[in-house]
């Protein structure tokens, strides 16, 4: 008699969307973590900006302050001496403007607070 033999391998039997949901769930987290890295990045990109921002805040301020920081307060008038030859220098008038001159290019001065002081020390 013929005996049935029993088969070596056994298929190996899924359901058939197996595959593809494996697929789908695979497929999903790679896209989730996509996601995440690129909020990751956009909020990273946001904070350096915001730090950049407030440097630039920073120093605008702090140019501001040297700005308007006081300024030296200018020479008492002196009263011209009474008899003056013709032809000398009143008060170190040269050495007044040569000081002018050094706070502007220092930038303690604006250009128009120099020839504010200028014209004064000029006119008087």
């Amino acid at each position: 008699m013929f005996m049935r033999r029993r088969p070596l391998v056994r298929p190996v039997v899924r359901p058939a969307g197996a595959p593809l949901l494996r697929g789908a769930l695979v497929g999903g987290a790679a896209y989730a973590a996509g996601r995440s890295a690129a909020r990751a990045s956009r909020r990273e990109q946001d904070q350096e900006q915001a730090i950049a921002d407030l440097q630039y805040q920073q120093q605008q301020e702090a140019q501001q302050a040297q700005q308007a920081a006081p300024a030296p307060p200018p020479a008492p008038p002196q009263a011209a001496p009474a008899a003056q030859p013709a032809g000398q220098d009143p008060g170190g008038l040269t050495e007044q403007l040569a000081r002018l001159g050094e706070l502007a290019q220092q930038g303690v001065l604006t250009p128009e607070e120099f020839a504010a002081a200028k014209a004064r020390l000029l006119a008087g």
